[in-house]
């Protein structure tokens, strides 16, 4: 008899989603017994940290995860990460647990009451199979539709005496199909789309974090290099589609309505790519852009062309359309723009300056390092100082929210063993997923933690300034010691409060084959 953790095992293995993240309880073990031996088991100590650690492998390698959650407590737990995911556009398939189907509307212990209904607003799609028999199929439908463009989490609960049903005679039908998503930008459309540029007198692109996720970021160097034109990143990046070392890079747009406007005024036609139009922060109202200005937006997420307040938008895969534009725009002769230089900070005697931080850990990573960040408040100092040339070198939290960064490069690491990763994190946000330090010291995975040790949420410093909102209670976070708590975990780390040490400490870290945490002791700049 094959079973229906038979099958669903199958399903998995088909789709080559056999790395599996996880903090199970009571209702999840029956389908976790006998566990595949060519199946890998993440195990995470909070369901936040769990579903960062397969956001960030997700992202990273392209690749549809598992997450194994504990019924309505472990699934809730969850859902301050799971929006990320959403921005992120990362296809995972959440699994919960749930009590013996029999018993459900009585609402015993560990019973979700309405499981579907808990991470409806923050998932794709979200079900609870009306039987057993459907539960293969459910699963089927919530990984195709996860890989689906826009790709985004989708969640599946399952009553635990399930797992040991016959799956009946048609499993094989379900474990073998495929679904292909749609490939191509129309050619009239591409058409239309090329004449505008070829006819823009000073055209400028904005690229978003779908060009690093579809490896169109050389195709984007091809097509701002035959144009001539000026490249910005869209606001808030969740990761970055082009090397910020190209004398066409410009830096990243700020989120706010006036101050794109001002920086986007001298082009008449801004060609935006794989990003929304525009996920503004700060509230500075005013025209969305110069009059003489004409906006073009693709993107393949059908909430992201409708929701946008202006621009002329294209449904359609970034990767055929900015390739095919390459090809078919008009090359130009026009210089290089100049872009401003900065000041960098200066040190204090017992204190970094972010700048230093990200100047020593740009000069002494290895090239093709990657770059997990969530330290909102020191964002201008990486941008300005390391420099990013490959692609998929760079993962940030996409919602707003914290706890990604930490727990993320864990899983980043997972889905890139031949690269380098480095997480630099706030001291505020470090603490919402620091018990990733546990998972990446259990199966030795070696990522670098550097913790910009401000001793404050700096970026709340920041918005109290901006909102003239005065007589706020204190953000101080003193007295918090990151070397003894990443001891705790099984991680080595040390404290450094001068560049020279900085470097000599990401020296040793480079050469580890272990996690090592750094505590960067810096100031708010």
């Amino acid at each position: 008899m094959t079973t229906i953790r038979d099958a669903a095992f199958s399903l998995l293995r088909r789709h080559g989603m056999t790395m599996m993240f996880g903090n199970p309880g009571s209702n999840e073990l029956r389908f976790l017994q006998d566990f595949p031996s060519d199946f890998r088991y993440i195990l995470g100590l909070h369901e936040g940290a769990v579903m960062a650690m397969a956001d960030g492998y997700a992202q990273a390698s392209g690749r549809a995860p598992l997450v194994s959650l504990h019924s309505a407590a472990g699934t809730g737990s969850s859902m301050g990460v799971l929006s990320n995911t959403v921005y992120s556009k990362s296809p995972v398939v959440v699994l919960s647990g749930q009590q013996v189907r029999d018993t459900v509307g009585q609402e015993v212990m560990v019973a979700s009451h309405d499981a579907a209904q808990l991470p409806r607003p923050l998932s794709k799609w979200s079900t609870e199979p009306l039987s057993s028999g459907d539960v293969v199929r459910s699963l089927a439908q919530a990984i195709h539709l996860a890989n689906l463009a826009p790709k985004g989490p989708t969640h599946i609960s399952v009553p635990y005496d399930d797992w040991d049903q016959d799956a009946g005679e048609n499993p094989d039908f379900v474990v073998r199909r495929a679904v292909t998503d749609a490939t191509a930008l129309a050619d009239r459309h591409l058409a239309e789309i090329t004449a505008s540029l070829d006819a823009a007198r000073s055209p400028v692109l904005v690229l978003g974090p779908e060009v690093d996720a579809r490896h169109a970021n050389g195709d984007a160097v091809r097509l701002a290099e035959r144009l001539g034109a000026p490249v910005w990143i869209a606001p808030s990046p969740a990761r970055c589609p082009f090397p910020t070392t190209h004398p066409l890079f410009q830096g990243v747009l700020p989120a706010n309505v006036t101050g794109i406007a001002k920086l986007l005024a001298g082009h008449d036609v801004v060609l935006v790519l794989g990003a929304p139009v525009f996920r503004y922060h700060h509230q500075h109202p005013g025209r969305y852009l110069a009059d003489s200005s004409r906006l073009i937006h693709i993107s393949d997420d059908p909430s992201e062309v409708t929701r946008a307040p202006f621009g002329d938008a294209y449904l359609a895969p970034v990767d055929d359309a900015v390739a095919r534009l390459a090809d078919s725009v008009a090359p130009r002769s026009t210089p290089p723009p100049t872009r401003a230089d900065r000041t960098a900070g200066l040190d204090c005697p017992d204190r970094m300056h972010p700048d230093t931080v990200f100047r020593t850990i740009s000069a002494l990573a290895p090239e093709d390092a990657i770059h997990v960040v969530e330290s909102t408040s020191t964002a201008e100092a990486f941008w300005s100082n390391v420099a990013i040339r490959h692609q998929g070198s760079f993962y940030s939290a996409a919602a707003g929210g914290l706890g990604f960064g930490l727990p993320a490069a864990v899983g980043v690491q997972l889905a890139q063993p031949g690269r380098h990763v480095v997480a630099s994190i706030g001291d505020g946000s470090a603490n919402f997923g620091l018990v990733g330090l546990w998972t990446a010291a259990r199966y030795r995975i070696p990522v670098t933690f550097v913790i910009l040790r401000n001793g404050t949420y700096g970026a709340l410093e920041g918005f109290g300034r901006r909102l003239s909102a005065t007589g706020l209670p204190g953000f101080e976070l003193p007295d918090i010691d990151f070397v003894r708590l990443a001891n705790g975990y099984g991680v080595a780390a040390e404290s450094v409060s001068t560049e020279a040490d900085f470097r000599d400490a990401l020296t040793k870290a480079f050469a580890a084959d272990e996690p090592v945490l750094i505590e960067a002791q810096t100031f708010y700049a």
